[in-house]
């Protein structure tokens, strides 16, 4: 008698993605229980900071002047996550204004005031990212609260960085009784500005805002600096074309070997590259921002390009693609956390154990991990994006668990998922080293 074939087993389905209203909802409600702990969150950004950067001078009112500010930008920043504030809604702190301007006028060097700002940034995804563990969520609605917190944390440091720089720059004009600046540009001067002009720059640079922009910035890696600016030129036409632009693009040339570029859409919608983004000329490469409209959209899409600039452009991280663009996945993530690689090394050590080594075994399996993870935890899935055997692929993932502190019973999947995404675009500088 012959036996009858089994029927065909079903392919798990694909998980749902969580709703973005949903992910927004749990943000506020965390949100709102970090008013608890704002003195703390305070306090523990204060000694961060002052532990990190000598910014003082020894002088005690000035130290004091930087905790309120430190404080009047935590309490700021939980009133944004509680209450899901627009930033353009919110005025500078006062504190933190009267901080850029005594910074200016003791000659404290600039760059000190911006990292201090990147470092209290970390220290607040620290503890968004602890507060998410603790709601043991599915894996895809974490990473989408933990992906709209960075969105609103990022937004805010942003935002507020450049308000005190501004303070700082007009400050320090006034004290050396000089004339404005003709460096930066008045491009650059319209992305700084708390009230710019748009009419003055559209005058000054032909280039109007009532459009939708793409930002982007291109960069020469290569050795032949005499045609830096020519390659880089023709990178900028490339994109302009491959992107079906709605006018000529808007550049400017920050150094020899790096332009910052706009592109127009006009009524055809905005077009970012997918995939490996357009053939550009070698040496050249290419960091993206996300469209937006108008003035806002100009100046928010060349912070994201930046964001993602600065990530491809972090020392001894593995070779990022020639085109890197801001929502390509874990970008914003990972841009935000290298702003501050000791304390991310540190944290994706204790997330990865074993799995955070520095060799070939380990970055296996942390490869396989990690697009099972992506594939909704689906061995099927993975294998088949992996061109491997199931069987092998069950028994990679059972490994890579294993060598993580606690094993399967440790860490929570999300920080395993998010570890694993920094440890791809950082490399190196977050691994252990082989024994």
């Amino acid at each position: 008698m012959s036996r009858s074939a089994p029927p065909p087993r079903r392919r798990p389905a694909e998980p749902p993605e969580p709703a973005p209203t949903r992910a927004s909802a749990l943000v506020v409600a965390i949100g709102a229980g970090l008013r608890t702990r704002e003195s703390e969150i305070a306090e523990i950004m204060t000694r961060r900071i002052a532990g990190e950067i000598d910014s003082s001078g020894g002088d005690p009112r000035l130290a004091a002047l930087r905790a309120a500010s430190i404080h009047a930008n935590v309490a700021t920043m939980i009133g944004i996550l509680a209450g899901d504030i627009p930033v353009d809604h919110l005025q500078p702190p006062t504190a933190s204004v009267e901080y850029a301007r005594r910074v200016a006028q003791q000659e404290i060097p600039s760059n000190l005031l911006v990292r201090a700002y990147h470092l209290g940034q970390n220290v607040m995804m620290g503890i968004c990212r602890d507060e998410v563990s603790r709601q043991e969520l599915p894996t895809a609605l974490g990473l989408a609260v933990l992906g709209r917190f960075t969105e609103l944390v990022y937004a805010y440091t942003d935002w507020i960085t450049v308000s005190v720089l501004e303070t700082y720059e007009t400050e320090r004009t006034r004290r050396t009784n000089a004339r404005g600046n003709v460096h930066p540009s008045i491009v650059h001067s319209l992305l700084s500005a708390t009230t710019p002009d748009p009419a003055e720059f559209e005058i000054a640079t032909g280039y109007r805002l009532d459009r939708t922009h793409l930002a982007a910035i291109l960069w020469y890696s290569g050795n032949d600096e005499a045609a830096a600016l020519s390659l880089l030129d023709s990178g900028t036409r490339t994109l302009a074309h491959s992107v079906h632009a709605g006018g000529a693009p808007l550049v400017t040339a920050v150094d020899r070997r790096t332009l910052w570029v706009w592109i127009p859409f006009g009524r055809r919608a905005a077009v970012v590259p997918a995939g490996a983004g357009p053939v550009l000329p070698e040496g050249v490469r290419l960091a993206l921002g996300l469209p937006g409209p108008g003035l806002d959209g100009f100046r928010r899409s060349q912070r994201q390009a930046a964001a993602a600039y600065r990530l491809a452009t972090v020392p001894r991280t593995p070779p990022p693609p020639v085109t890197i663009g801001f929502g390509d996945p874990g970008v914003a993530v990972a841009s935000l956390l290298a702003a501050d690689l000791d304390s991310t090394r540190e944290w994706v050590r204790e997330v990865l154990g074993g799995l955070a080594a520095d060799t070939d075994q380990a970055a296996t399996l942390r490869d396989t991990l990690s697009t099972f993870y992506e594939t909704g935890e689906s061995h099927l899935r993975t294998a088949q994006q992996m061109i491997l055997h199931r069987n092998t692929v069950k028994y990679r993932v059972t490994r890579a668990l294993e060598a993580t502190p606690g094993g399967a019973a440790g860490h929570e999947k999300l920080d395993i998922a998010l570890a694993l995404r920094i440890c791809r675009f950082l490399g190196a500088n977050v691994l252990r080293p082989p024994a």
